[in-house]
């Protein structure tokens, strides 16, 4: 009996001791709760495995909006240089000439270079380059148009680029007047100034540069050619050989032309003082030759 309660005492004391492991081992691996958070709803997405519900454009295939492309900068900020030729036929040449110096005024521009004929007249127009078209249009009226041309040039890289060369050129020239400011011997200070001297005058020809560009943006030039109708149409000018060849046949015509001029403003003053100074030098050659011979034949004796 003492035996039978001893075991039945240690099985009662182990039994307790699994159990309370057992419940450690529970409360170590229970989720500690966060304050304030409730316990998960059934059906809340990733819990229950639901997906979330798609806009109703999605699930009809509409579409996405797409916005419109924006314009890029560099075509709104092209730098471009225009021209134009226009040949007109008009009854009185003169007229339409000075009509067209007055529509250069009023545009707020000018005639550059002139040749003006009896049938015949070439004027350059310079105008603002937003002008251009308006005076194209007015110069057509001048009379029939027979043929009217425009180009246009991009100058935007070479404007870019000299922009850029400037930038570059004011710092190098800032920094060679630092080194003047600090000179400390004649020697020096003559090298720093020949430098100075020298990245001076390329800033200036650059901004020259950038002007030039500048005034061709900012004008346009209008070759306007005029001329009465049935008049021949002038010719283009031929840079190759045959135009060579004329030009130098020319320029030999009009150096012979000049020096038969030259005979010819000349001859009264042959005629008159020629005839003398010949004779008195025939005379004189005769005279030489009288003498010597007289001392030929006494040295012969």
């Amino acid at each position: 009996m003492a035996l039978a309660g001893i075991a039945a005492g240690c099985s009662s004391g182990e039994s307790g001791t699994a159990s309370r492991d057992s419940a450690a081992v529970g409360r170590e691996r229970a989720p500690e709760a966060v304050p304030g958070e409730s316990a998960p709803r059934a059906g809340a997405p990733g819990e229950s495995g639901a997906k979330p519900q798609r806009p109703a454009d999605a699930e009809q295939g509409a579409p996405p909006a797409q916005a419109a492309p924006p314009v890029p900068v560099a075509v709104r900020d092209r730098q471009l240089s225009r021209k134009a030729n226009l040949t007109v036929t008009a009854p009185d040449v003169l007229a339409a000439a000075d009509r067209a110096r007055s529509l250069a005024a009023a545009a707020g521009g000018y005639t550059g270079s002139e040749r003006i004929g009896g049938n015949s007249a070439a004027l350059e127009v310079i105008v603002p380059g937003d002008r251009l078209d308006a005076t194209l249009t007015e110069l057509s009226g001048l009379g029939e148009v027979k043929s009217r041309e425009q180009t246009v040039e991009d100058v935007t890289e070479q404007v870019v680029d000299v922009d850029s060369r400037i930038a570059s050129q004011q710092a190098s020239v800032a920094r060679v007047r630092g080194m003047l400011d600090r000179a400390t011997s004649i020697s020096e200070l003559g090298s720093v100034e020949q430098e100075l001297t020298s990245r001076e005058s390329e800033l200036e020809s650059l901004q020259a540069r950038k002007n030039a560009l500048a005034g061709q943006v900012s004008t346009s030039t209008i070759s306007l050619s005029l001329r009465a109708p049935g008049a021949p149409a002038q010719e283009p000018d031929d840079d190759g050989i045959a135009a060579g060849f004329a030009d130098g046949w020319g320029a030999f015509l009009d150096f012979g032309g000049g020096l038969l001029r030259a005979l010819a403003a000349v001859s009264p003053f042959l005629l008159l003082f020629g005839g003398p100074v010949a004779a008195f030098g025939w005379w004189l050659r005769r005279r030489r030759r009288g003498t010597a011979v007289p001392a030929a034949v006494a040295s012969g004796d």
